[in-house]
Formats: C-alpha cells, sequence, structure tokens
C-alpha cells in the first residue's frame, strides 16, 4: 500500500526530485534549490505519497484570495506542484491527494479551490471547471503603424526604467490595486516578489534579470509596471529582428496600459512583441492604428476553480441585474451540493439552501465555470453539461451571472 502523507524535512530532496521528474526537468536536487524551496513551502500544506521509501507522487497547496466579481476577496485553496510519477500512473494516488486537501480546506472554511491545470482532462473529475481563459499576441511592430515619434506618454505621466529592488518596493502594493479591481486575479505573498526578482530560485534555475520599466501619471502615482526580456537576433543584412519578451505587465489606469504597451513597441531594435499572459478582452490589439498587427500566438482556459461553499461563493460576488434563481447543484464528493435559492440585486445577493424546484440542474464544475462571470449557462445547456428544469432558465441565468468585463488571472502558480 502506498503511504500517503505530509513530508518531512528530510524527504524533501526525495519529494523535489519526484517533481522534476513528472515535470521532464533534470531530476538533480542542488543544495541553493532545496533552501530556496524551503522558503516557499514554509507556509504550505506539502504532501507527498511513497512507494518502499521513495516519492512517487508530489502534491502542495497553500493559502490564496481570489477575487469574486465585484472585488470581494474570497479565501482560496490554491493547488500546484501536483506530479504523479510513470511508473505510478492509474492507482488512484492523485484522487487520495486532491480528495484529502479539499477535505481539509472545506473544514477550514476555504470557499474555493484553484489550480493552473497543465492538462485538461484531469481536473473535471474533482469537481475543477476552467473559469478563466488567458491569451498571448504577438506584435508585428513595423506593421503595427504606430508614431516613431512619439517620446513618451502624452498625458503627462512618464516612464522610466527600474531594478529589482524598485520592483519589490512598488510591486506588491500596485498588484493589490489591481486585484482588487479583477476578477479572477490572485493574491501574490512576499516569496512570489522575492523569486520573479531573484532573490529565490525555487527551481534552482539560473537567474538572468529581466528589463522592468515603471509607469507614473503627472502627480508621480506609480500606476503600472512592466518585466520583459529581450533576444538579440539579426538579419543577414545587418538589420535588427530583435523580440521584447513580457513577463508580466500590470496597469491600473487605462493611460498606464496604453503608455506601457507603446513604450515596448518604441524601443529602438525591436520589431516583435510577445504580450505574455493577458485577458482575452485586453486592450492591447486595439491600442494599434492597425489591430492585425498583433495576431494570437496562445489561447486557453487559465485559472481553474472548485467551488466548495456555494453560498459563501454567491454571496461574495456582485450582480448588475435583479433576479432569483434556484440551482440543484450535482457533487459526487459531497462537498458543496444541494438545492440553493439565489436572490441577486445590484446592492446585495443571499443564497440559501431551498426545497422550491429547482430552476437548474448542474455539476459543481459548471457552477465554477459561471461563477466569475465568463461563461454562458445557455452555452453549457446546448452542450448538455446543464439542465434546464425551467424553460428560459438558462437566459435568466446569464443576465444574472455573465458580466461586462472578462475575468482574468494574471499568475501561474
Amino acid at each position: 500500500m502506498t503511504d500517503i502523507r505530509p513530508i518531512t524535512d528530510a524527504e524533501l530532496p526525495d519529494w523535489t526530485r519526484a517533481l522534476n521528474t513528472g515535470f521532464l526537468r533534470p531530476p538533480t536536487v542542488t543544495d541553493q534549490a532545496l533552501a530556496d524551496r524551503r522558503t516557499t513551502i514554509a507556509d504550505s500544506r506539502t504532501s507527498g505519497a511513497f512507494d518502499a521509501g521513495r516519492c512517487v507522487a508530489t502534491f502542495r497547496s497553500f493559502a490564496q484570495e481570489l477575487t469574486a466579481v465585484g472585488g470581494a476577496p474570497v479565501p482560496a485553496d490554491a493547488i500546484s506542484n501536483v506530479a504523479v510519477s510513470a511508473t505510478h500512473r492509474r492507482r488512484g494516488l492523485l484522487t487520495r491527494l486532491i480528495s484529502d486537501d479539499l477535505t481539509a480546506a472545506k473544514d477550514r472554511g476555504d470557499v474555493v479551490a484553484t489550480l493552473i491545470a497543465a492538462e485538461y482532462r484531469i481536473y473535471g473529475r474533482y469537481g475543477f471547471g476552467p473559469a478563466t481563459t488567458m491569451t498571448e499576441w504577438t506584435i508585428d511592430v513595423p506593421r503595427a503603424g504606430l508614431d516613431p515619434r512619439r517620446s513618451g506618454p502624452e498625458d503627462g505621466g512618464r516612464i522610466d526604467l527600474a531594478d529589482a529592488e524598485e520592483v519589490r518596493k512598488a510591486g506588491p502594493e500596485l498588484h493589490e490595486r489591481l486585484r482588487l479591481a479583477q476578477p479572477g486575479a490572485v493574491s501574490r505573498d512576499e516569496h512570489w516578489w522575492a523569486a520573479d526578482t531573484g532573490l529565490l530560485r525555487p527551481g534552482g534555475n539560473p537567474w538572468t534579470e529581466p528589463f522592468y520599466a515603471v509607469y507614473r501619471s503627472a502627480d508621480g502615482t506609480v500606476e503600472g509596471l512592466v518585466s520583459y526580456a529581450a533576444d538579440e537576433t539579426w538579419s543577414a543584412a545587418k538589420q535588427p529582428r530583435n523580440t521584447a519578451s513580457v513577463n508580466w505587465l500590470l496597469a491600473v489606469t487605462p493611460a498606464a496600459e496604453r503608455a506601457l504597451w507603446r513604450y515596448l513597441c518604441s524601443i529602438d531594435w525591436i520589431t516583435q512583441v510577445k504580450t505574455g499572459w493577458r485577458a482575452p478582452d485586453d486592450l492591447v490589439p486595439l491600442l494599434l492604428p492597425d489591430p492585425r498587427a498583433a495576431s494570437i500566438s496562445t489561447q486557453a482556459d487559465w485559472l481553474w476553480v472548485r467551488i466548495l461553499d456555494v453560498v459563501q461563493a454567491l454571496q461574495a460576488r456582485t450582480y448588475d441585474a435583479e433576479g432569483s434563481l434556484v440551482l440543484e447543484v450535482v457533487d459526487p464528493a459531497g462537498l458543496a451540493g444541494g438545492r440553493f435559492l439565489l436572490d441577486a440585486t445590484p446592492d446585495g445577493a443571499s443564497c440559501t439552501p431551498t426545497t422550491r424546484s429547482a430552476d437548474l440542474t448542474l455539476g459543481v464544475a459548471e457552477l465554477a465555470t459561471l461563477w466569475l462571470g465568463d461563461e454562458s449557462a445557455g452555452r453549457l445547456a446546448a452542450l448538455g453539461r446543464l439542465r434546464e428544469e425551467r424553460a428560459g432558465a438558462a437566459r435568466g441565468a446569464d443576465a444574472l451571472l455573465r458580466t461586462s468585463g472578462r475575468p482574468w488571472c494574471p499568475d501561474m502558480f
């Protein structure tokens, strides 16, 4: 019988080796990598599956906040570092690991669980549904039609280069401003900023400092930050063909967002900009005089959500319309199922268990897909993934649940 348990510090090297192997990384584990990983998992729930004393599966979760529609932070159980060795597949190890974790999260009072799915087909069977989408564009700078004579923002703001220390000071507060205004965004702790600016290297990888630029409004307030790298590619005719690759870009005002993208497209020698993971309704293509210069290079599901408390999840978010909806939520794991009455208004909402006849019957994964407002109940009904118990109920659900702006999670975890 494979033993599943929280790991000890002495088992961390074996656990890390199993994690690296599962993600097809070199299995070598250095002392520096272990030291950095110890700091990042200090407050986490880190477990492993062991067979004859060898780690054959890894699992980690940690405390997180997820922003609901309307800006309320919701306590979440963030799941990461999931790997099962190829020698031990189809033995139920992930099921045991994730079931234990979700039960503990429910007992703690977490409202949802979150993850970024490496593979699409795994997590639906545990009640997770894809709740946000990400898009990456590649911008052909010469074709974009931007005026090369522009020297900077025209709104009285300014852009300056920054270093890692400045980013560690200004970044957390800026990110919090963005997070509390962006449904689907998640919290970042001090370890995130340390790892992203080179103080920590949890994977043991060499550190190459990126370029950082900061946008300040006319009154000096930091309203945007970008981290990016650039290659050194030249044509045979000695013409620059360099690409700027954005690691992340944070902007809390449209002016900051416009200024940072125009800055990236104005750097000497840069003929192509890769935007990194952005919201699917990001401003960037339409900021360009020729939006066709921005072609989609990646578009896929991103943040997956698992509802653990239906009442708290539906009461945490806001609603632009007024209406009532009775949902029959099916959860084979027994964590969040039941029949619930949602009474919503723009001033607030209540959600209570009810014996009234259901308007819609849907799985807990489908509820998660609808919760952040990106998916359509009508589409799910057409796909056979939810059932209308009352004619027109899916259309009514869309009027309540869908949002004008699409949810977005800027982070990988």
